[in-house]
């Protein structure tokens, strides 16, 4: 009876002598669709690298007061604020002292005479760096060819001339023509219209947290930035830049309520 017994090992062996050979048939067996998921991107073409080709970091000048221009200067609360523009891309942006743009200029001081744009001067620097840059104002070159050109004309309403609609286009941009104190004093009272001088475009709805603020003041108060907005719309400041002076101004009066 002991002679006869099988030792325990012996069926493990025959298992796995059995199983071997089906394994190694699998194995032999090519993948599955399931291993698409790890194929390659697809083919990088020139069609990638267009921007880069026609913005390219490595000629482009790092000399900002080669490639920027002053086109206005307003004071919001007894502090200059800038206006500059990019001769390259024609963008424009808005630089103050007490922050830093979306391009990370800084603006250090204004030097010149405030009544004529032509002798100012803005010093800004990049933020986190230490050389400054010196722009000076410069009439605003035509457009490339093929871009379109805003016309703007510097008589208002009834055809009078006056305001002047850019840097010296016309009499003293702090004076206001007829319509033009109309319209500041109506939006005074109206303050959902807007008026020609906010930034606001024509049919471009005034948003509910503006006008929220515009309720907090007073009607003086009102009037005077309106009457403010016009002075800088008649020096030549385009809308974007007239926007974010108008809320700045908005901002600053609503606090010093």
């Amino acid at each position: 009876m002991i002679a006869n017994r099988q030792h325990p090992i012996v069926p493990c062996l025959f298992a796995v002598a059995t199983w071997l050979p089906v394994a190694a048939i699998f194995a032999q067996e090519p993948a599955t669709e399931s291993s698409d998921a790890f194929d390659l991107p697809g083919q990088v073409t020139a069609d990638h690298f267009a921007a880069l080709r026609q913005h390219s970091p490595f000629i482009r000048t790092l000399d900002l007061s080669k490639s920027l221009i002053i086109t206005g200067v307003a004071r919001i609360a007894d502090e200059p604020v800038a206006t500059l523009l990019d001769i390259e891309t024609r963008k424009t942006s808005v630089v103050s002292r007490d922050q830093v743009s979306p391009e990370g200029w800084q603006l250090v001081e204004v030097k010149g005479n405030p009544s004529d744009i032509e002798t100012l001067t803005a010093r800004i620097k990049m933020a986190g760096g230490g050389e400054i840059f010196s722009i000076r104002y410069e009439k605003t070159p035509p457009p490339a060819k093929g871009a379109a050109a805003a016309v703007v004309s510097n008589r208002v309403g009834n055809g009078t001339p006056g305001g002047g609609t850019g840097p010296h286009g016309g009499p003293d941009p702090r004076v206001l023509t007829p319509d033009q104190m109309n319209d500041a004093r109506n939006a005074a009272r109206n303050i959902k219209e807007g008026f020609k001088a906010d930034g606001y475009g024509d049919n471009q709805t005034i948003p509910p947290e503006v006008v929220s603020k515009i309720s907090r003041l007073s009607l003086e108060q009102r009037e005077s930035i309106n009457v403010k907005m016009y002075e800088y719309r008649n020096r030549g400041l385009g809308m974007p830049e007239r926007q974010q002076i108008y809320n700045r101004l908005l901002d600053e009066a609503v606090r010093q309520r």
